[in-house]
């Protein structure tokens, strides 16, 4: 019988292993799935040391959005523990003037007691415009931030907005990398998984169409299917 590939998963902001859902009922068959806890801390470094520390000794990794620049520290903090590496959904660059002040605007609404008013705001960026109305999609979205909680968004936006310009470490990750990213998507959109993909030697790179941000869950399907793929053809 052949052993399960250890893979961890790190989710988005405001995500916990929900994001993960389809993921990790369909690729149990061949993976021995953890997913990351980024609620603690409030750098990417804090993250990425926390789930090290607990970490199989060698294992895949996979993450989305957020989850995909504490993937990008991890590869930076122990690049030889990394067997294979999945970026959904993310960007190796630092944050736009823009970026930051959305964050911050967030960051005050949250602070000011209107958490809940944080998700609605986002809901648009997050995924297509076709599925603002699919309720079961959107309330399994609502019910993750709620999980996450708004002292945990904090530290979490904190950690975001700090990040590095990380295009310069792509051209060392030499694992097996996937790269993959909805073609509406408003956050990290198209443009900037390229050139992730670019940037990394031998990289695969697989765009889905009418999907935003949200790929795990608005088109899980496919997604599992590319992340089988990666995890036994590459």
């Amino acid at each position: 019988m052949t052993a399960k590939i250890p893979l961890v998963l790190c989710p988005g902001l405001l995500c916990d292993a929900a994001l993960w859902r389809h993921q990790i009922e369909n690729l149990a068959d061949i993976a021995d799935i953890t997913v990351g806890d980024f609620t603690i801390d409030d750098s990417l470094p804090g993250m990425a040391s926390r789930l090290l520390a607990t970490a199989p000794e060698r294992f895949a990794l996979a993450g989305l959005s957020m989850g995909g620049y504490v993937a990008q520290e991890i590869i930076r903090q122990a690049p030889e523990r990394v067997t294979r590496l999945a970026l959904l959904d993310t960007s190796a660059r630092a944050d736009t003037p823009e970026q930051t002040k959305r964050r911050r605007d967030l960051m005050d609404l949250a602070g000011r007691g209107r958490f809940r008013g944080v998700t609605p705001q986002l809901m648009p960026l997050l995924i297509h415009p076709d599925r603002l109305e699919d309720e079961p999609l959107t309330q399994a979205i609502m019910a993750m931030a709620e999980n996450v909680g708004p002292e945990a968004f904090l530290r979490q936006q904190t950690a975001i907005a700090a990040r590095p310009d990380g295009r310069g470490d792509l051209a060392g990750i030499a694992c097996p990398t996937l790269v993959l990213c909805g073609r509406q998507d408003r956050l990290t959109p198209v443009e900037v998984n390229v050139e992730i993909a670019e940037g990394i030697p031998g990289a695969d790179l697989v765009i889905l169409g009418d999907c935003g941000h949200m790929t795990t869950m608005e088109r899980p399907e496919a997604t599992t299917a590319a992340m089988r793929v990666w995890l036994t053809e590459r």
